[in-house]
């Protein structure tokens, strides 16, 4: 249990900042004590790998920064492939404002670099262009809002960004001595990856020994092999999860059931991984081993330093150290806050609902937090030793001095403009009232759930039914409550099959046109709706009036508004006792809310 309990911490934003800060310093504390030529023995130890013709022969430093190094790469291209697929970069209006700002954010640090370094080292811009996602996140949950869900995504837009131009200038910029015929096979390779995503092709494993070969061919090509696990990362495609292959997934759980066999077993375990996208799988499999041994692995060849003998007092004086310092904490918060204001009046874009300026700059801060991308880039563009010692301690610096502006940015948001949170709203506007809302069970029960839906999310018929399981398992406790939130942009029969259901309503039928609707989710054109009103026995002029009645479909935009001010974005978003409910929304685990709220008033929590 105790494992479990760490493993699930490390797993946090916090708990991953905080074992790479761990890790950082014990790096530095190994590389300064009396067992520092063990610590530079160790990453110095020569590992060989040959196959066949092909040799890659590297000290143990190499192969985390090169071979490892490229794990967290093929992470962070599956990230953006996703949130260009299915997130926060899909859409045109979503995506301008934080490409305009991580732009920005690439550029400014590069140019401050240059102006105080770029006469000693300007081979070194480099290293002020990234961000560490794993770190600022975890800094973020440490100095920022109370509740920064909103401002988190803005940032982790930002960061997707950034990492994609920093990648690209690591593999373009510092490559040497290319070799056009490995380079010929890792083109092909991504020539591969690309086929198979038009295949629709859903097995792991042809994309994973598609990457390690072309791996292998970046290595021998002489190109960074970051690149390399970003582009393949971007050619795993991403999509959600259609209803059809839940559905048949639970029949496959059906058939094991009631015949339980390996060969059953095994269908059932194709199944589930067949409805869900090979990118999404990889991107599970491996996010958590990234994030606790490969990132804190890389931490620990990279930032152990030795500051003896008058080294840390070098650092301090030359030019380097602090053109890394006010590249990543001036650089970053100049150019994120300066692009993301100039994208929003520019009219390109909006900021994410529930954050403002004051966050915005203290996310800002937080980006000059470059660590991981900043100390590859070190080893990369400086020989000598002096010079790598310089740019790792103003990486350090940053790192502690970006957390401390974020912090006063964040505290000054908070006291001057009244920023106490950067989410969305969590409390259900306006609270239920029988005279308006749509409610079954017991008018007095203790409990209420509120369910924002739309006809014709397929997600919502099957989260809908699970009233019934609450209504068996607490027996009275609990009274269930539907709001309209039609998609209107994804959903074209969305509205007027809300409209069908209010219309309904006056003829006392609100909850049989309810589930007929959800039915037949696959018709709902204006004539469906008539032929079910003609099913349930309703006055079919009637409905038809009231299907046009102006109020009816205002009330349904009242819902929506409702839904906005609430914090709901997507359906189904369920409220549990005028509090939006956050994570899985099965039968199973609101009843285990419940019970958890009924064991605190007992308690008197």
């Amino acid at each position: 249990m105790a494992r479990l309990d760490l493993t699930q911490r490390l797993r946090t934003d916090t708990g991953a900042a905080v074992l790479l800060l761990s890790v950082t310093l014990l790096a530095l504390l190994w590389a300064n004590s009396p067992l520092s030529g063990a610590y530079s023995a160790l990453w110095e130890t020569p590992v060989s790998l040959e196959i066949g013709d092909l040799a890659f022969d590297m000290d143990l430093h190499h192969w985390v920064n090169d071979g490892l190094m490229v794990l967290f790469f093929f992470v962070v291209g599956l990230e953006v492939r996703q949130e260009l697929s299915v997130g926060s970069l899909r859409r045109r209006s979503q995506r301008l404002v934080p490409l305009v700002a991580g732009t920005a954010g690439v550029v400014v640090p590069a140019l401050i670099y240059l102006a105080i370094a770029g006469s000693t080292a300007p081979e070194g811009w480099g290293a002020v262009v990234g961000t560490d996602t794993a770190f600022l996140l975890g800094v973020l949950a440490l100095v920022g809002p109370r509740m920064s869900n909103q401002l988190r995504v803005f940032l982790l837009t930002l960061s997707v960004v950034d990492d994609f131009l920093a990648v690209t200038i690591i593999g373009v910029v510092y490559s040497e001595d290319v070799r056009i015929g490995p380079l010929l096979i890792a083109a092909a390779c991504l020539g591969a990856l690309w086929l198979l995503g038009r295949m629709r092709e859903w097995r792991s494993t042809p994309y994973v020994l598609v990457v390690v070969v072309l791996w292998g061919a970046t290595m021998q090509a002489g190109v960074h092999p970051s690149i390399a696990g970003m582009l393949a990362g971007l050619l795993v495609p991403a999509a959600l999860t259609r209803r059809a292959d839940v559905v048949r997934t639970k029949n496959l759980y059906r058939a094991y059931w009631q015949s339980p066999s390996a060969s059953v077993a095994r269908d059932v375990h194709l199944g589930l991984s067949r409805s869900i996208s090979v990118n999404h799988r990889l991107h599970e499999v491996l996010n958590t081993p990234v994030n606790v041994v490969v990132v804190p692995l890389f931490a620990l060849a990279n930032a152990g330093i030795d500051l003896r003998g008058g080294a840390l007092g070098e650092a301090l004086a030359s030019s380097i150290t602090w053109g890394v310092v006010g590249g990543l904490v001036v650089g970053k918060l100049v150019g994120i806050s300066l692009g993301t204001w100039a994208a929003v009046k520019a009219g390109l874009g909006t900021l994410p609902d529930g954050v403002g300026p004051g966050s915005v700059l203290g996310g800002a801060a937080l980006s000059g937090i470059g660590f991981t991308v900043s100390l590859l880039v070190i080893g990369l563009a400086f020989d000598d030793e002096s010079q790598v010692q310089a740019a790792t301690v103003g990486v350090l610096l940053a790192l502690v001095l970006a957390s401390l502006v974020a912090w006063a940015l964040f505290r000054l948001a908070r006291v001057r403009w009244g920023e106490e949170t950067a989410d969305l709203p969590t409390t259900l506007d306006p609270p239920v009232d029988p005279r308006h809302d749509h409610v079954q069970g017991e008018p007095d029960a203790p409990h209420t759930i509120v369910e924002y839906l739309d006809y014709e999310c397929p997600f919502c018929a099957r989260a809908t039914g699970m009233w019934r399981d609450l209504r068996d398992e607490l027996d009275g406790r609990v009274r269930y409550v539907v709001r309209h939130l039609p998609l209107d942009d994804v959903h074209p029969h969305a509205h007027l099959a809300a409209v069908a259901a209010e219309a309904a309503h006056r003829q006392g039928r609100f909850w049989d046109m309810h589930h007929h609707l959800f039915a037949h989710q696959s018709r709902l054109e204006a004539e469906d709706l008539r032929g079910y009103a003609d099913e349930l026995g309703l006055d079919v002029e009637q409905f038809d009036a009231d299907l046009a009645d102006e109020s009816l479909h205002a009330r349904v935009r009242d819902h929506a508004e409702s839904a906005r001010l609430s914090g709901a974005r997507g359906t189904p978003t369920f409220f549990l006792d005028g509090v939006r409910h956050q994570g899985p929304h099965d039968a199973a685990t609101l009843i285990a809310a419940i019970e958890e709220l009924d064991a605190a008033g007992r308690t008197g929590r």
